[in-house]
């Protein structure tokens, strides 16, 4: 992370990633985001109740309901945590259109990021981010006190990483979110579906495959997880058992599991003991409920997966194929047409879309999916994408658009989507589908939240779906006759569709997701569906029968049916949240927002460059540490370090300042030490030892640029960079002793090309790297040398999926003052084998492989995720010292990704045997290998 230098491995700074991977309504998992936004934003700021809310011009409406609303139902979400008033940034982003929002220290703050996604919460979406993230602000008070103390704010995002658990963040949120609204994630019954339908189908999780997810199943996830383990607390123990919790963590911060510890204290069982009770309680209920339901089996047309697998928006290619968008464990998105006998045929993959989504007509495909702006990843777009399937050819409708949910009309001609604006204002635009041009806007005065729109087979009249903070409605245009088939409500309503004169769509009237229909007539609303955990995306077929998607427990399945419709039934939902529903007793807390007047001023990002937010220790060794002052602020333009490190061995100090801009195209940085530097040299047939101090200054400048398109992505990166070093104070050194290094100078080039990854990928089965660098000294005639550098990196599939075979070249000329410096890629065991030359080349074959994905839970030690394995076989210096029939060295490996005492960074440890060739006389190698991700 750009917050962290690479060099520094202090494990605060270890816990202090772990704390980021906290998200809050993200529709992907991401950990938040470091990005910069263009620096043609201008930017205003408003302060209201201790909120200091910074949003883009365009944004002054909602950042003034912001400033209304955010001190007016602080008070609220925090009771239960005893918090009445903070002191926060609050963030809102609107260049972007993945949905997100996200609450961190060091620096603390808030980001809302404001463009609606095309699924979320029956209310307003800037409201649903507030009720969730002001639960996490709240949270961080309780643990922090919410005071000003000199520093901290590192230490204390650390603590709480190591301290609590992720899911116990997100479910205290989302049952705050469910209580005080009428909406929040607890009342979807697809959000927690996954959970429910594995326990019904009898396939209980352990404690550590719930929290931290599988390579091979369907998994819950922390927010689920944490959702129904804190329901349960709040049931059994009452309102304040979170602030209980929170609060003897807080008094006994030293010691192992302190969240264990604390909930073991006040429920008499540990967390793991805890998570199997919630689990049991939740299969009690859900087991009456299915007992009371009217569900119906459906028949897969899909052939069944082995693993966890999404064929996603069925629809009809013709009388004997059927045209899916499909995921799973082992494969990107991408498009496939299901046989009659439910074998497959793979078309094409795309890239990340807002959620999945196209429109299939008269031989014409469409969808959308996001492109990010190469440099400012702050910004990035909904584009349209076509295929047709006539002629085979790809095309790119809407290029830096804000589009989303393209749907087509029966003969393809047209297209009818969701559009918003800098503004959050959406707009229905219809546009010819052979030229892109828009042909008309449809006017939307109420500023409803626009979602999945659809046409019918005349193309005259369209379907969608309306959102406000009164609820989804079902909306009918009609030319310009705009009619509310279903008013607002706290249905899931979705993805509408025509049937004749009836409309389709998803919703959960029994408590379950399930595709209903309404005429548009009589108004009356008919069951089609009866699915045991649910059903959603219909399509009509042309035999009075539509296909759909059947959730089962490996996930999204495709099932056909007749039209048959019957009354909706009694709604059986369980609703976990209601017992913290009775105890917050508040309604919803976005009734009656007062509605005074700010005046917004402008944020001038020069005046804001600095934010100091902690002094952290530091350790680069056993012989290395001192402390660090460190700024980052709140747009992420710029990041500053300063600090002071002992040397122990030299019994001096070292001292230090970073600093990197980020506003501009190019990002500049500049480093400086001052710092003891010693050696030793030979005199006089002795070996002497010199010292001496060094004012050492390196600039950098680094310009990162990255496309993406459809499932492909290319990167670029330019970087220059020089230095000065001044010695001084030198201890017996020699005559010759050279007290200035003048400007070195480093070039470095990067092209990168790759295809989508999926979980159980180890490398993408199509991708090239290239690096070029070039270091000389031009402007120093005593310290004459250079070295040029060229390095490649091919991926290709193996045998099998998942499997990788890199193949990488490596090429170096080093002379002068470099001739001894490494800068390629070396054969495994390198620095354990003596040289017998200076590098010049290498040649590296590797084949590596997943091979199990056991799931297992080590009791609290470990759960393991996937066991992996490979075979090498390297080459150095070919053409001179060895030929392709002699390997250097060649061997075999072993790894293993886990998660270590509970804790969420994944762990990846391995060890490897290298045997060197034999004209080196060198014994095996045993190496092992210690990484860790988020």
């Amino acid at each position: 992370m750009n917050l962290i230098k690479a060099n520094k491995k202090l494990i605060i700074r270890y816990l202090y990633t772990f704390i980021l991977s906290f998200i809050s309504v993200s529709v992907f998992g991401q950990i938040f985001s470091t990005a910069q936004n263009p620096l043609s934003v201008k930017w205003h700021y408003i302060s209201s109740g201790g909120f200091k809310i910074i949003f883009p011009e365009e944004l002054e409406k909602d950042a003034r309901r912001m400033a209304n609303t955010l001190p007016f139902i602080y008070p609220k979400i925090g009771s239960g945590l005893n918090r009445q008033n903070t002191s926060i940034p609050v963030v809102l982003q609107n260049r972007g259109t993945v949905a997100n929002g996200f609450v961190q220290l060091a620096p603390k703050k808030s980001e809302f990021y404001a463009t609606p996604p095309q699924y979320f919460d029956s209310q307003d979406w800037l409201n649903n981010l507030a009720v969730h993230e002001l639960r996490h602000i709240a949270q961080f008070d309780r643990l922090t006190g919410g005071q000003a103390k000199p520093f901290p704010e590192l230490v204390y995002f650390a603590y709480m990483g190591a301290a609590i658990p992720t899911w116990f963040f997100e479910g205290d949120a989302v049952v705050n979110e469910t209580a005080l609204t009428y909406s929040g994630r607890g009342r979807q019954p697809n959000w927690i579906m996954p959970f429910r339908t594995s326990i019904l189908e009898g396939k209980k999780f352990s404690y550590s495959k719930a929290y931290f997810g599988s390579n091979k199943d369907v998994t819950p996830g922390y927010y689920q997880t944490g959702y129904l383990m804190v329901a349960n607390m709040k049931e059994t123990y009452g309102k304040f058992f979170s602030d209980s919790l929170l609060n003897d963590i807080k008094k006994r911060p030293v010691r192992l599991y302190p969240f264990s510890g604390s909930l073991k204290k006040f429920s008499g069982e540990n967390t793991r003991q805890f998570f199997l009770s919630a689990q049991a309680n939740a299969e009690k209920k859900w087991k009456a409920q299915a007992e009371n339901s009217r569900t119906e089996n459906y028949q897969s047309l899909n052939k069944k997966p082995a693993y966890a697998t999404n064929y996603f928006l069925p629809t009809r290619f013709n009388k004997k194929q059927i045209l899916v968008l499909k995921e799973s464990k082992t494969e990107a998105r991408h498009f496939v047409l299901i046989n009659e006998d439910k074998s497959e045929e793979k078309l094409f993959g795309i890239g990340y879309q807002e959620q999945p989504w196209f429109s299939f007509q008269n031989e014409v495909l469409v969808w959308d999916e996001i492109r990010y702006d190469p440099r400012y990843k702050q910004r990035s777009y909904s584009v349209v994408c076509s295929y047709d399937f006539k002629t085979k050819t790809f095309k790119k409708l809407t290029s830096k658009s804000r589009i989303f949910s393209p749907g087509l009309s029966a003969d393809g001609k047209k297209i009818i989507a969701a559009r918003v604006d800098l503004q959050n204002k959406f707009n229905l635009v219809e546009m010819e589908t052979s030229t892109s041009k828009i042909l008309k806007t449809y006017p939307n005065p109420e500023n409803q939240i626009i979602q999945t729109p659809s046409f019918d087979k005349t193309g005259n009249r369209i379907a969608y779906i309306g959102v406000n903070e009164k609820g989804k409605s079902l909306i009918l245009l009609n030319g310009d006759q705009k009619t509310e088939l279903i008013k607002a409500s706290r249905q899931q309503l979705s993805r509408p569709i025509f049937m004749g004169d009836k409309i389709a769509f998803n919703a959960h009237y029994n408590g379950i997701d399930n595709i209903y229909s309404i005429d548009i007539a009589s108004g009356k609303i008919s069951a089609l569906t009866a699915s045991n955990y649910g059903a959603f995306n219909p399509a009509e077929t042309e035999d009075g029968k539509f296909v759909f998607n059947d959730y089962k427990i490996n996930g999204y399945e495709v099932s056909e049916k007749s039209i048959e419709e019957k009354e909706p039934g009694k709604d059986g939902f369980v609703d976990f949240a209601s017992a913290a529903e009775k105890q917050e007793n508040t309604g919803n807390v976005f009734e009656n927002i007062p509605d005074s007047n700010f005046t917004s001023k402008p944020y001038h990002q020069v005046l804001n460059l600095f934010s100091f937010h902690s002094i952290i220790p530091v350790i680069d060794n056993e012989y290395t540490f001192g402390v660090e002052l460190q700024s980052n602020n709140l747009l992420n333009t710029m990041d500053f370090y300063t600090g002071a490190k002992y040397h122990r061995d030299l019994k001096r100090f070292e001292y230090t300042a970073d600093m990197s801009y980020k506003a501009l195209y190019p990002v500049f940085s500049v480093l400086y030490r001052n710092r003891p530097k010693r050696t030793f040299y030979k005199a006089k047939n002795a070996i002497q030892q010199g010292d001496w101090r060094e004012n050492y200054i390196k600039l950098n400048a680094s310009l990162p640029l990255s496309f993406n398109s459809r499932n492909q992505n290319y990167s670029f990166t330019l970087n220059a960079a020089t230095s000065f070093t001044q010695r001084y104070l030198p201890e017996n050194m020699p005559d010759n002793f050279i007290t200035r290094l003048k400007f070195p100078m480093e070039y470095n080039f990067t092209f990168n090309h790759s295809v989508n990854t999926t979980e159980r990928d180890i490398a993408p089965k199509w991708a090239q790297i290239l690096r070029i660098s070039y270091n000389h000294q031009p402007f120093d005639q005593n310290l004459k040398g250079k070295i040029l550098a060229l390095e490649s990196f091919l991926y290709f599939p193996g045998f099998a999926k998942n499997h990788s075979f890199l193949a990488s070249f490596n090429y170096q000329e080093a002379t002068g003052v470099n001739q001894y410096a490494t800068e390629i890629a070396t054969v495994y065991g390198y620095n354990s084998i003596q040289a017998k030359s200076k590098l010049q080349n290498s040649l590296l074959f590797n084949y590596r492989f997943p091979f199990a994905f056991p799931d297992w839970e080590l009791g609290p030690l470990a759960y393991i995720r996937n066991f992996r394995a490979g075979l090498f076989c390297h080459y150095e210096n070919i053409g001179k010292n060895t030929n392709l029939g002699q390997p250097k060295t060649y061997g075999v490996e072993l790894n293993s990704s886990l998660n270590i005492l509970r804790y969420q960074p994944v762990i990846d440890i391995g060890t490897r045997l290298v045997f060197v060739n034999q004209i080196y006389n060198q014994n095996p190698i045993l190496e092992f290998s210690f990484n860790y991700s988020f």
